[in-house]
């Protein structure tokens, strides 16, 4: 692209802050009084170690600011620019303000739409929110909030809701942090007759040698089909403080697609690339799944155990599923190899299945048939919904959260997590915290 004025040059010795706006224009100078319009000239001025700053409001993007289109793909802004070590490039909104990226009018026909598309590492994306994100194709496709294929990149209080795409997608990269960030209200009522069947709240599919990726204090509900999947994911990832609920559902109760909460693992049936050697072993380490249409926590058929550590399901149609799976009969068999320590469900009729208990190590859980209403302070699931704290983080609320004598209070097998009493606290609350 270019621009008829010179970009400003940032001085050797200091980063220099750059600022972009819904009423700016990409022909000023950059800076608060005169803002650009779009992200994508404030990354051509940008270079690592800057900052670029987006004030808020909306911002109506259209086809014609799609920075570029390749093959089956409509990248809007395309973020391809990297920082360095030590020097990322920053991408945030004002502090105080929201800055919303609205898509609805962006309907590049027969392309997968991706409202940022991140190919650089050492990047820094924060507070900014995407609605609006559209399908235009009937046969198998998926649009995509944030789409990640770089490494050492944070994403931050990003808001991914009421679209027809994923929230945030990883393909590739390394040592990526997905953190405290919101996916909801996200269904694609156009492809493959409108079940909603690829619309997760948070993807995690790295390739061999991606390592060091964590999702970390993100929230998904009523995305028609899961709230986080990491099928197909050839390394490890982490899933850490997560809250998963109603998915697989829209808010006025319409099945969907998959719904389960978190489907940790596996490979497609055939796995035509093969099989990763050695297996990722995922971990997944106090999350609450609750009230999603099919399975809490989902081994999804992965042909190796995982970890599950201080876990909370309730009221899903089956809380904890090990199912897994022999790639030399192709048949679905009981999960082995995981490791199950401290996780606790209640409410449904299905509390534990496809499970080889003799080939997993199993300590200080609890499935429902010891649990009681009382011994939770409280059961209502849409307090998950609650607002965040004001520095990002998961609102302290009383789902779940055990009551002082409850059943899980000190119920735990010590590990490496810290706790407070005399022994862990069975589930992912601990009492006493925050």
């Amino acid at each position: 692209m270019r621009f008829l004025l010179p970009l400003l040059l940032a001085s050797a010795a200091h980063a220099a802050t750059w600022y972009v706006a819904p009423d700016g224009s990409d022909h000023a100078r950059g800076d608060r009084p005169q803002p650009f319009a779009t992200v994508q000239r404030a990354q051509a001025a940008a270079s690592p170690g800057d900052t670029v700053i987006l004030r808020g409001g909306t911002y109506a993007m259209q086809e014609s600011m799609i920075a570029r289109r390749e093959r089956i793909w409509a990248y809007v802004t395309l973020l391809d620019k990297s920082g360095k070590p030590g020097k990322p490039i920053t991408y945030r909104a004002e502090t105080g303000e929201q800055p919303v990226f609205d898509l609805s009018a962006v309907k590049p026909a027969g392309l997968r739409v991706h409202a940022f598309e991140v190919k650089g590492s050492h990047l820094v994306l924060q507070g900014i929110s995407v609605t609006g994100v559209q399908v235009t194709a009937a046969h198998h496709t998926q649009s995509i909030c944030f789409s990640n294929t770089g490494s050492h990149n944070r994403y931050e209080r990003l808001r991914m809701h009421d679209g027809m795409g994923i929230g945030f997608y990883l393909s590739r990269g390394s040592n990526n942090l997905v953190l405290n960030c919101d996916a909801w209200n996200n269904y694609d009522p156009v492809s493959e007759g409108g079940r909603g069947g690829n619309v997760d709240g948070f993807g995690g599919h790295p390739n061999r040698g991606d390592t060091g990726n964590v999702f970390r204090g993100c929230r998904a509900w009523f995305n028609s089909d899961d709230g986080f999947d990491c099928i197909s994911a050839w390394e490890s990832i982490r899933f850490e403080n997560c809250w998963a609920w109603q998915n697989g559902k829209s808010p006025d109760g319409k099945s969907l697609g998959d719904g389960n909460g978190f489907k940790i693992g596996g490979f497609g049936l055939e796995a035509k690339r093969g099989l990763p050697d050695p297996m990722p072993r995922h971990t997944v380490i106090r999350c609450v799944a609750a009230s999603n249409k099919a399975n809490g926590f989902y081994a999804n058929h992965h042909p190796g155990g995982s970890n599950w550590i201080h876990n909370s399901a309730y009221a899903n149609r089956t809380n904890f599923n090990f199912l897994g799976r022999d790639f030399s009969t192709h048949t679905g068999v009981p999960g082995s190899g995981h490791i199950i320590r401290n996780n606790i469900g209640f409410g449904s009729r299905n509390e534990l299945a496809q499970l080889d208990r003799e080939k997993c190590q199993l300590a200080g859980n609890i499935f429902g048939e010891r649990l009681e209403t009382k011994d939770f302070l409280s059961l209502d699931v849409s307090l998950l919904a609650a607002p965040r704290q004001k520095d990002g983080s998961l609102p302290h609320i009383d789902f779940m959260r055990p009551a002082p004598k409850g059943k899980m209070v000190d119920a735990g097998e010590k590990g490496a997590e810290p706790f407070n009493g005399k022994a862990p606290d069975a589930g992912a609350i601990e009492s006493g915290s925050t």
